[in-house]
């Protein structure tokens, strides 16, 4: 028999909660298993986020001057292109936060 909780409609599809508590269990239980991460992986984990983040804002910054020169607007393209490329990286980071096993 299925011991999945049934969502309000009761099709039997579980709900964010419920995956939610399952995936702390699992992480818990490797924790458990595994023990803590040393502290030169959590080093280079916390480097890279911050590559994820400087990267795409570098990166706007070089495109957005390349623009207001080509166009000469002074820094609207400049500014618009780091905002764009910092929130891309913040995005990337998240997303390596949130499928981290």
């Amino acid at each position: 028999m299925n011991d999945e909780p049934k969502d309000a409609n009761g099709d039997g599809k579980q709900n964010g909660l419920y995956r939610s508590v399952e995936r702390r269990t699992e992480r818990r239980a490797r924790w458990e298993r595994e023990g803590e991460r040393p502290l030169w992986q959590n080093l280079s984990m916390i480097g890279a986020f911050g590559w994820l983040v400087v990267a795409p804002a570098v990166l706007g910054a070089l495109l957005g001057r390349w623009l207001d020169k080509m166009f000469d607007q002074g820094v609207f393209w400049t500014g618009s292109l780091i905002f764009l490329g910092a929130g891309l990286g913040f995005y990337l980071v998240w997303q390596r936060i949130r499928n981290d096993p």
